[in-house]
Order: structure tokens, then C-alpha cells, then sequence
């Protein structure tokens, strides 16, 4: 899955990013390499809560896919 990031500088120190296909997503780093190694656990974070939202009743299927 790719999607786009918006990354900005912060005013003090370090970076903070959001992802706007994920409303409320973002994270923050003091380098752009803890930047992205933070943005990986947010939205796996953020998918993993969706997915507990989400009601699967027993005639509904579960399918994972890779794109």
C-alpha cells in the first residue's frame, strides 16, 4: 500500500508529519529517519484501530490484500 505523506519542519526542533488519507494520523521525530520509523508505527496503529471498529457479523468474510 503507498500513501502520501506530508512532512514539516518544526519550528523549535525535528519534523512532524501527517498523512491525509488517515484523518487524525501523524507523528513526530527529531530526524527525518525517526520521523518515517514513528509514521510506520502510526498507521499501523491507526489501520489496527479501524479494523476493531469495523462489525463483522457471521455471514461476512475477512479478506487481506496486498496492493
Amino acid at each position: 500500500m503507498k500513501m502520501k505523506v506530508i512532512i514539516h519542519e518544526d519550528e523549535e526542533s525535528g519534523y512532524w508529519a501527517e498523512v491525509p488519507s488517515l484523518p487524525g494520523c501523524g507523528t513526530q521525530g527529531e530526524t527525518i529517519e525517526e520521523l518515517i520509523s514513528n509514521l510506520y508505527e502510526a498507521v499501523e496503529g491507526y489501520l489496527e484501530a479501524r479494523e476493531e471498529e469495523i462489525a463483522i457479523d457471521r455471514n461476512s468474510r475477512v479478506l487481506e490484500i496486498a496492493v
